[in-house]
């Protein structure tokens, strides 16, 4: 799927000399291109961590504070920050929201397709079992919960829906 000029929208100018980008198509996508340089802005994708964690026949989610689907219920996950080790950021996503501490055991999936305009383009799902902690929602979960799997509450996001329901 090619990138439109939409989600370039906040490149308006040229980060290596300051001219006003014009709108091209170059490389299979309409890109901001500096007329006086010639830079090209390339969109990096967004990626975002979550963890999988299961006890016999129950999964841990939670639900979300924020918009987008604010009120439902999620696998704890949070944005990947620059440089920073995929595993390690499901991990603490996972601290910040749940209050527990995970060991990462192995990649679950990668999901890719962003949902929302400030979602994510790839969503690496890890499986991971509960080390230590206090269970508490905290940061950008109002709620934490262990459901089973055949009574899921309302579910945010069709990749945890995909992860969730098969």
């Amino acid at each position: 799927m090619a990138v439109g000029v939409a989600q370039h929208s906040l490149i308006k100018f040229c980060p290596r000399c300051g001219t006003a980008v014009d709108y091209e198509e170059k490389y299979g996508a309409i890109r901001p291109i500096c007329p006086q340089c010639r830079y090209i802005h390339f969109q990096d994708p967004k990626v975002a961590a979550a963890v999988l964690i299961e006890e016999g026949s129950r999964v841990l989610l939670v639900q979300r504070a924020n918009e987008p689907h604010r009120g439902l219920w999620t696998l704890p996950a949070g944005f990947v920050n620059g440089g920073e080790d995929p595993a390690e950021a499901a991990a603490r996503e996972c601290l910040e929201e749940t209050g527990l501490t995970v060991q990462i055991t192995r990649v679950y999936d990668v999901i890719s397709g962003r949902e929302h305009e400030r979602g994510a383009d790839f969503i690496i799902v890890y499986c991971a079992n509960v080390v230590s902690g206090d269970m508490s929602p905290a940061d950008d979960a109002d709620a934490v919960e262990w459901f089973e799997r055949n009574s899921l509450p309302p579910l945010a996001f069709k990749a945890t829906q995909k992860v969730l329901q098969g």
